[in-house]
Parts: C-alpha cells; structure tokens; sequence
C-alpha cells in the first residue's frame, strides 16, 4: 500500500514554505536542537585497534549480512507457515437451540428494537442476552476470556475456501450477501467466531461438509469491542472434519473511505457513482463475515450482481456473465490463489478502459472514467506497468502469477494506491497523467507510486507476513523497489543512488530522531495496535535498511540472494543478530575525532541521536546511553585534489580507537560513505573546518551523494545540539558553485523546518536575506524554463530541469524580486489571454506566488479554473495554490469549504488544512480550525491508517509559542478519542520549537548579523 505523498510540491511564496512535505510522510519535521555538545570532548579509550578488521569481526559482519538477508526475505517463510493451534476446546457444550438456520443475529447490547420487532422477539433477545452474560461470568471464573473477547481470533478453526455472492444496488447504496465458508477444525469447539462489523445478519447455518444435515445453531451474537460475530452451536465441531458456515446479511455502500465504499465523478454534468474496497488492514469484516487477519489465507469465489449499466470487477477474470430480463447482470470471477482477506477487492463502475499485454501474456487493463480514458490520461500508467512487470519477472525469476492485472483509478480513496491482487487500486492523481499539463515532479510521483504497488504483486501478494509486527518488510521492499524500478525505467535518474537520500533516509531521520519513535517491528496484540505499525517508520525505515543491506553485499549478490531464498524458503534464526536494528527505536550518531597526542590514530564513538535531549523517552528505564549497534562504518581520507578509497571498521562498541594509515595533518575524514547506513557522522571542528574548505575550494573532490550527505547531517546535528549553528549555514556558501541537484535538495529540505520556526519572528528577514544571498547567483545563471507545451513530457535533462525548479523555488519563496516579477507576469498573461503558458514544471510555484502577491481577483481566478479543469494533476496544484493567500478571510473561506465533499475530496480536505497551517499567514487559523472540527474530523478520518496522524502532525509540527504549547496540552485534556501517539508525538515536537525559540534564536541572528555585515 502507498502512502500519499507529494514529491516537493511546496507553496513558494514569501515567507511561505520552501518544500511540500510528503503527504501524511513526516510525522514531525525541522526539530530544534538541544543544548551544544562539545564535539571534541573526552572520550573513554579502548585497546588500540589499526583499521583492518579483526578475522573475528570480518566473521560477524558476514553472519550478519547473511542474516540480514534472511530477514529481507523472512515474509516468504511466514507466508507458508501456520501457527500452530495449541490451544484446548472452548469449553464444554451448552444446552441451545433446536434449529440448524439461525435467523437475524442478536443486536449488539444497548442496541435499539429494529423497526417491526414483536414483544415476544423482543424478550427473545433478552434471554440471549443473559444467557451470553451468564456464559461470560462462567468464562470469568475458569480465569479466562471467552474466544470473542480475545483480542485475535481463536485458532481452533481455519477457512479454506470462501464463496461469497454480493449484489449491488448503487441506486439506494445497499448491498446484500451470502457467504458460505468451508471451515477445517483444528480443536473441537462448539463456538465459530469470526469478524464481522457494521451488518446485518439475516441467517445463519453450519452443516458437515458433503454430509446431509446440519449443525444446530444454538445462537448468535455481535460482540463490538473485538468487532467479531459469533455463533454459538449445540454440539461441538469435530477435528479434522470439514463444515460449511453460510452467512446472509446486508449492509451499506458506506460514504467513508474503508470497506466498500462509494465515491463519484461528475460526467457531462451528471453525478455518477461507484462502489470500491479498501480491506486493509482490518476492513474486509465491513464487507462480508470472514477471518480477517492476514495469517488466514483461502481461496475465493466472488459472483457480483449488479444493475447492467455498470460493470464488476475483482481480482479474477469473469468466467461468465448471467444477463437477467429485469436489467441485472451477475458476474461470475475465477477462483483465487490463496489470499488474505486484505487483498480480496471488488468494484461496482461505469468506467471504460485501455489494455495491453506483456510478454509473458499477462493482460493489464487500466480502468478510469471514460473522459480520462478517451484523453488517453491512463495511458503512461498502462506503458510502463507492462514493462515494470516484464522487469519483477526477471529481476525475482518469478511469473507473474495471476492472468490479468487490473488498475483502477478512483476519485476518492484514503490512500495513494492499494495493491490488491489483481486489481490494484489508485487515487486518480496518483495514476492519472496528461503529458500537455504534467510536469516532470509530477510523473516521478505517478511512476514510482506504480512501481511500488507493482513490487506488491510480489512481496505482499504473493508473499505475505502473518501477522502485522512485519509489516515493514513487505513495505520496506516496495518502498526501497520505488527507487530501483525507476532506475530501471529511467536510467539516468539515478534514483537509488540520489534520490533515496533525500526522499527517504533523511525524511525518516527526522522522525526516528524523535524520543517518541518506536522500532521498526512493534508487537502489535490487537486491531487498535495495527495503525501504529504503518507509518513511516515502517515503510522509509524499512527501505533504508534494506538499502543498506544491499549496497555492503553489492546488488549482485543482493538480487541473487532474493532469488534463491524465494526459491528455498528455509528459516534462519537472525533475531540475535537483527534486534540492534530492527527492535530498538532511532539511531546512532558516529562522532569521529583526532588524536592530538598520537599521529594516524582516531577515535570512534557512537550514541543514539535525539533531537531533544530534555524529552522524556517513551521507555524511561531505558536511557539513551544504553542503546548500541554493530556498524559497518565505511570511511574514507581526503586531500584538496584527491579521496581514497573507502575501508570499512565495523563499530561494535560505545568507544573504540583506530588507525588510519593515510592520516596527513592537512587531510580530511569522510565517514558513511555516500551515505549508505542508517546513521549520522560527526567530527571534531577541525576537521568540519577542513571539510568547508574542501567545498569552496573543489566540492566535486566528493561525490553529490557525499555533499548531500554532509549537508543533511550538518544541519540535523546543528538542530540536535552536536554542531554550533553557524556551520550548515557556512556550509550552504559552496552552493552557488554547485551545479548538481541533490545538494541543492539536500539543503532546501534541511532549510525548511528552520525556516518555519522563524518565519513568525520579528527579525525574519535578516534569515531570509542571508538565503537569497546563497540562492542568486545560481538564480541568474540558470533563469527560467520557456514553455514547454509542446515538447516530451520526459526531458532530456531531468537532473538540469529539476535543479532549475529547486532554484527558483527558493528564490520566490525568500522573495528574489525577479522571481516575484516573472510569478506575477505569467500569471497575468494567463488570465488576460485565458492560455496558460506557464511552464509545466514550475506552474505550482507560479500560482502559489502569484496568489500570494496579487490580490482577491487572482485567488478567485485560482478557484474557478479549480473547478472547471478535469486534469487530476492540474486540479491538486491550483488548490494547493489557494492555500498561499496572505489574505486570512480566504483563508477562512477555505478551511471550511474543505469540509464538503462535493468541493473537496475527502483526502484533498487534510492537505488543504496542513497547506494553510504552513502559510505564517495562517498558522493560528488552521490551528484554531483544527480544534473546533475535530469531532468531524476525526470521525471521517480516524479509521484511516495515517490520515489522522498526517493532520495531527501538519497542523502542529510549527507551532513553536509558549501559547500554542499550552493550548495543544489543555486541547488534548478535553479531546475525545483516536490518534493518541500522534498528539504525543506532537507534543514533544512543540516543546522542542519552543526550547529551540528560547535557547537558539537569538545566536543564530547574532551569527547572520555578523555574516551580513562582512
């Protein structure tokens, strides 16, 4: 499943933000430091060691990255296995019923009377009632939970094969079902419990399989608190017999964004509807009774039924069609391998669609609404998945294991993307792409949305965890294949090798230097538990240590190593050496300092890295100094003209001594060599100072990954307290000498969070002029892109073009008087000529500065062509523009128009909120919105995995007042449910911008007073 997120999509208007952060990806951004550490202070020795590794060592690091590879690949394992069910009976048999069809299952205690119930129905229930309670109170006294109060469901039953017969009615949004379940017994058990949430049972019945009869339902009964539904039968089932349960019921076409769900589209002026899943994790029960956790895999048999002018779709091809007289059609789909519930998917549509087939005869279709299909604005989606399943076929040695994949692309969804088995599922502005309104930014984020959900078809498909604790294995490899099946499409993007860096390592850094992070695996014991594992810990953390993995074994042995353990599937026991990595939160900081009294010798120590050493840790009897890991530092030593060739020390210890051969008085250390581990450097000043004059005098003496790199952590040790202050900024001199992209990305990333803590402050300029200083000389020499309507959507450049765009990013949003001028011009031209001729790949910029500079006619010219476009790409822009009025009543308008439907789509409603959060202008607006609409809020998006905390964070990640801080607390007193470790996490990020305001501010003006002034 893909996050949603936007690739640097940043309103660029004075003093607005310098990048768009990824949508719902940074849980907290631009943390101020704690206090400074003196960078050369004492250090405890350790038996002097030279660097070429011990034998003993040498042997570990390769256990380990063995190991670490068996753990990329524990998923495959997990995927066959089934738990074993130790577990007794249930209890003994109780007295019940005399039927084998149970009617309309109890309602859930509290409930009212359904319309049309008799008194003696009525007094029925309430036997059942007490006699469920009197079951309870005898479960209590033998000291245990009954199986439905258990947080996951019992084991002694496992579904082998579910056949499930829906049928639709779009015209009062409703649908009816019946399941029947071939149920194997593992522990005999008068109970079947299964999930089952917000329907209505209308009948129930157990028989033997292939045996006549029946099994007599005793009862049947909702238990809320584990959304589960049980039936309670006469007898009990016996082991290793086979049982049909067949379940009837009906439920809503919800207008949410889980389960099945409704969303529509406006078509020739008409409102048209469809219906859609969106199971994971733990939403298949709103859609049909079944056991809804990943480790019980069936095979389904779907038959959807609907009216004939809309047409179904499901992970299967249709086998056959039954057309009825009345106008109603019943689709009949294949059988499915075995799958887990999440994956199951279905949909109810009037789209149209394009095909083509890959090599291997897998058919790929791409379904949208037939306006977007006639544009042809699905057809980039659809080249390149053929040629990304060509890719995984041979990259994994393994078929595509289903005929067809089918893309469907849906106004409304929670997510970016959700790759269900056979019928992947995007949000249209994630698989939607017109090549005469597109920019390059834009198709990089449609691309590797497809690319990751590809990957899916692979590891989490195919292959599946059984339970949620590994959750970032599956999402760690699609994530990490983002980057390398882009590569794979575009060569020369060199995405894994640069973009990774910014896009990945150091936006999860940010979160993971949190004291309230977590471990990449969590245990998770129920439902409630399963968001806190998708975040983006899981996914980018995941990704970078897999990255890591794969660059230390070389990418060779890395693809071979997948191959042959998909192929093997044997287990290896890595827990030992994987906790260091995988079970404990964060990350280590390296600090590397010289030894003054001893030539060729350095000291190597490593703590974990936090940004506020004064907040609290979420395991207070666990410090922070007792945290380690074993470390495969690569290092390398530099002069002005020359960099040798790395060597790696694996750091075991908290301190440990090393000689470098090579070590000259005037030459320099690199460590963490183009930034392939999971961790930060730091140096004593004087080798920071060497590594500054290294820059100005001959920056290309590193690699761009190398001046990315030392970028990033610069700045992050600055605001951790590691680093003085002034040196990120010293550092960023180089740059109007830097003609590659990622640096300059590196540092308009690191730039971002410092800006929003002074973007508010009296003495805001002397910041903001010390950064145009930096960004206008390279402003002059690249100018602006001319239009570019009618060339390839893919330019020759990607690398020139998108480091144009960063520059004049930078130079509107600080307020370059030149880039205001041309914002304003362009957009000018637009609405007197009513063409754009604004370029495609700074049209964001374009209308976001414009909106901010120019007046109310501008914004209301914005709103309309928000209204009028149909280009899904086009349309997320000019509302994102909206957000950058310096007007507070537009604001205000807008805010509370986010909350229609009908105006906004309901994922679009966050990013309008967090956009005017970002804007100073309306910082306070959007804070005091949040907090007098979130019941609405939080009851729209609370079940939705990230959506809740990606508005918790955005709206409070640059409050940095005294006020704010008291406020969020005194709100989060008086709140009423959900999103618990967001505001927490919130909280720990508002106290250190308050700490960074009172400790920090005053030096870092004093510093830029002073630089001003030379």
């Amino acid at each position: 499943m893909a996050l949603e997120e936007k690739r640097e999509k940043r309103p660029p208007v004075t003093p607005m933000m310098i990048e768009e952060e990824a949508a719902l990806r940074n849980g907290s951004r631009g943390l101020p430091p704690g206090p400074w550490a003196e960078a050369a202070g004492p250090r405890p020795r350790t038996t002097e060691r030279h660097i070429a590794v011990h034998k003993r060592l040498v042997l570990g690091f390769a256990v380990s990255i063995l190991a670490l590879l068996a753990v990329t690949m524990i998923a495959v394992l997990l995927s066959v296995r089934f738990e074993e069910c130790g577990a007794a009976a249930d209890g003994p048999p109780r007295a019940g019923g005399n039927g084998s069809l149970s009617g309309a299952a109890r309602q859930p205690p509290g409930a009212e009377q359904p319309p049309g119930q008799s008194e003696e129905e009525a007094r029925g229930g309430e036997a059942a009632e007490e006699e469920e309670e009197e079951e309870e109170e005898e479960w209590q006294r033998r000291r245990e939970l009954p199986p439905w109060a258990r947080p996951r469901l019992p084991r002694h039953l496992r579904p082998l094969h579910y056949n499930l017969m829906l049928s639709a009615f779009m015209e009062n949004f409703t649908f009816s079902g019946e399941v029947n379940v071939q149920l194997e017994v593992r522990n005999a058990s008068r109970y079947i419990v299964l999930h089952a949430h917000r329907m209505h049972i209308e009948a129930v019945r157990v028989a033997e399989d292939k045996l006549a009869g029946g099994v007599r339902v005793a009862r049947t009964f909702f238990y809320p608190q584990t959304q589960v539904f049980v039936v309670v039968l006469n007898r009990s089932l016996e082991v290793q017999r086979s049982y049909n349960l067949k379940i009837i019921y009906n439920a809503l076409i919800e207008n949410e964004l889980l389960g099945f769900f409704r969303s529509s589209y406006v078509l020739h002026g008409e409102r048209r509807f469809l219906g859609v899943t969106q199971f994971s994790p733990t939403h298949a029960r709103k859609a049909f009774p079944c056991f809804d956790e990943p480790i019980y895999k069936a095979t389904f048999k779907i038959s959807i039924r609907h009216q004939a002018t809309y047409l179904s779709l499901s992970n299967m091809p249709v086998e056959t069609s039954v057309f009825e007289e009345d106008g109603w059609v019943t689709d009949h789909f294949s059988q499915t391998p075995l799958m887990s519930t999440y994956y199951l998917a279905w949909a109810v549509c009037n789209f149209t669609y394009r095909e083509t087939v890959t090599k291997s005869g897998v058919v790929v279709r791409l379904y949208a609404r037939p306006d977007a299909i006639r544009r042809g604005s699905g057809d980039y989606a659809l080249n390149i998945t053929r040629r990304l399943i060509e890719f995984y076929e041979d990259y994994f040695k393994v078929p595509y294991s289903l005929p067809k994949l089918d893309l469907l692309a849906v106004p409304k969804h929670p997510y970016a993307a959700m790759e269900n088995w056979g019928l992947s599922v995007f949000v249209e502005q994630r698989i939607l792409l017109d090549p005469s309104i597109s920019s390059i930014l834009y198709l990089l984020d449609v691309t590797m949305v497809i690319v990751h959900e590809l990957c899916h078809q692979w590891f989490g498909d195919l292959v599946t965890p059984v339970w949620w604790e590994d959750v970032w294995l599956k999402e760690g490899f699609a994530h990490y294949f983002e980057f390398v099946g882009t590569d794979y499409l575009y060569p020369g993007w060199n995405m894994e090798k640069q973009r990774f860096l910014t896009d990945v390592l150091h936006e999860v850094m940010l979160l993971d230097g949190l004291a309230s992070s977590h471990p990449v695996s969590q245990e998770v014991q129920q439902a409630s538990d399963i968001d806190r594992v998708f975040d983006w810990i899981a996914y980018k953390k995941g990704a970078a240590l897999i990255r890591m993995l794969a660059n230390f074994m070389g990418h060779s042995v890395f693809q071979m190593g997948l191959q042959a353990l998909k192929r093997v599937g044997k287990s290896v026991n890595i827990q030992e050496v994987m906790d260091q990595w995988t079970l404990q939160m964060g990350y280590p900081v390296i600090t590397i300092l010289g030894n003054e009294t001893t030539d060729n010798i350095i000291v190597i120590s490593q703590e974990r890295f936090v940004y506020d050493s004064d907040a609290k840790p979420k395991d207070p009897a666990r410090g922070d100094n007792s945290y380690l890991w074993q470390i495969p530092l690569t290092i390398a030593v530099g002069n002005t003209s020359h960099i040798s060739s790395e060597a790696i020390i694996w750091v075991s210890n908290k301190s440990e001594h090393h000689r470098i051969p090579a070590l000259e008085e005037a030459s320099w250390l690199l460590g963490n060599i183009n930034q392939t581990g999971y961790f930060r450097v730091n140096y004593d000043i004087r080798n920071w100072r060497l590594l500054i004059n290294q820059l100005t005098r001959n920056h290309e003496v590193l690699s761009v990954s190398n001046r990315a790199g030392l970028i990033d952590d610069a700045f992050n040790l600055a605001r951790a307290g590691y680093l003085p202050q002034n040196i990120p900024l010293e550092i960023m001199r180089y740059l109007s000498e830097e003609k590659d992209f990622l640096p300059w990305h590196a540092a308009s990333r690191a730039l971002y969070p410092l800006d929003k803590l002074l973007d508010r402050t009296e003495n805001y300029n002397i910041f903001n002029e010390y950064i145009l200083r930096q960004v206008a000389s390279m402003y002059l020499k690249l100018g602006w892109p001319t239009n570019n309507l009618n060339k390839s959507l893919v330019q020759a450049s990607y690398q020139h073009e998108e480091l144009r765009r960063e520059v004049i990013m930078l130079a509107c949003s600080f307020g370059n008087k030149h880039c205001h001028q041309q914002a304003a011009t362009l957009i000018s031209d637009w609405i007197s000529s009513n063409r754009n001729r604004i370029p495609l790949n700074v049209r964001d910029i374009v209308y976001c500065t414009g909106v901010s500079l120019m007046d109310e006619d501008v914004w209301e010219f914005i709103w309309m062509k928000f209204h009028s476009t149909t280009a899904v790409s086009e349309k997320k822009i000019l509302l994102e523009a909206l957000t950058c009025s310096d007007d507070r009543n537009l604001l205000n308008r807008l805010l509370n128009l986010s909350l229609n439907s009908e105006v906004v789509l309901d994922q679009d409603a966050i990013d309008v909120i967090i956009h005017v959060a970002r804007n100073p202008h309306g910082r306070d607006l959007a804070w005091k919105f949040f907090r007098e609409k979130w019941k609405i809020l939080n009851a729209r998006y609370g079940e939705a995995l990230f959506m809740n905390s990606k508005l918790v964070s955005g709206v409070t990640e640059f409050l940095n007042t005294e006020g704010e801080l008291r406020e969020l607390k005194n709100f989060i007193k008086s709140y009423e449910g959900g999103a618990a470790v967001s505001f927490s996490r919130a909280v720990e990020t508002v106290e250190a911008n308050v700490r960074w305001q009172r400790l920090y501010k005053e030096e870092l003006f004093q510093w830029l007073r002073k630089s001003l002034t030379q």
